[in-house]
């Protein structure tokens, strides 16, 4: 004789589990954004925490840096140092992108043009631009194009690997498939290899921007009045430890939102290009 199973069971069977709503919940938009709140939430508890048994010189409390955000604000230093970096960053890796992509397409796409350019980036590549701090600062002097010129060279080499990595990866099919339908080697060029780079290019401009921050910050401490490197700099010989942490969170704020804007845009040129993201 077969069982009945109990309405209790049948109940159980049918209420969701609380941990599979939890899942849900956090998989969506409004999960993922109150999951990043509660993560800087609890690191900023964390923070105040220990600051309160640490001497503020060398950990200021969370209010003491706010604080200083406010004094900062107030007198224009830090609006000024915030306009200061991210000019210089958005010029240089800007030039370094538009001057980059093409360089690796065409390397990628001409071998003789590969090999003839391949020693120099490979030297290159493994220097790093604080090395070039001061020869940029002689060469061009103590204003804003030694800096720029500093995060060009940071940027420009990795915007040409990926992008020689992503012409190099195009599949050959591809190709014989466009010489088969009559395209030449300019238009297969334009319409096969450009577009299937364009994920390394995105790539290679992320990445890109991340060593830009590295770079403005040794370019401005060395050779800057104004931005966030020099006032790093500055605080750090008054004592102001706050004002370093000020400094240290503004970059941070910057690359995050700086990241968030190039994903948005990469997105949709992809998207244009028929690439899933």
């Amino acid at each position: 004789m077969s069982s009945v199973p109990s309405q209790e069971g049948v109940a159980t069977a049918a209420a969701p589990a609380p941990a599979g709503r939890l899942s849900v919940l956090l998989a969506t938009r409004l999960g993922r954004i109150l999951t990043g709140v509660a993560s800087v939430a609890a690191g900023v508890v964390i923070w105040e925490l220990v600051s309160q048994r640490t001497n503020p010189v060398f950990l200021p409390s969370p209010w003491l840096t706010l604080s200083s955000v406010g004094e900062l604000w107030d007198d224009g230093t830090l609006t000024e140092s915030i306009f200061a970096s991210s000019g210089r960053i958005l010029t240089g890796w800007g030039l370094g992108i538009v001057i980059g992509i093409p360089i690796g397409i065409v390397m990628g796409h001409f071998q003789i043009v590969r090999r003839l350019l391949d020693p120099y980036i490979e030297f290159f590549r493994f220097i790093p631009p604080i090395a070039f701090v001061t020869l940029a600062v002689i060469w061009l002097g103590p204003g804003e194009a030694s800096k720029v010129a500093l995060i060009l060279y940071t940027t420009i080499f990795i915007v040409m690997l990926n992008t020689i990595a992503g012409v190099l990866s195009v599949s050959e099919l591809r190709l014989r498939a466009a010489a088969s339908l009559g395209a030449g080697r300019l238009s297969t060029l334009m319409t096969v290899i450009v577009p299937s780079t364009v994920p390394y290019m995105v790539t290679g401009s992320r990445i890109a921007m991340g060593n830009s921050f590295l770079t403005i910050v040794s370019a401005e401490i060395v050779a800057a009045q104004q931005g966030l490197g020099s006032l790093i700099w500055t605080s750090r010989n008054y004592g102001r430890t706050e004002w370093v942490f000020v400094g240290i969170i503004i970059l941070g704020a910057l690359g995050f939102l700086f990241d968030r804007i190039v994903r948005v845009v990469a997105g949709r040129l992809l998207r244009r290009y028929g690439v899933a993201v």
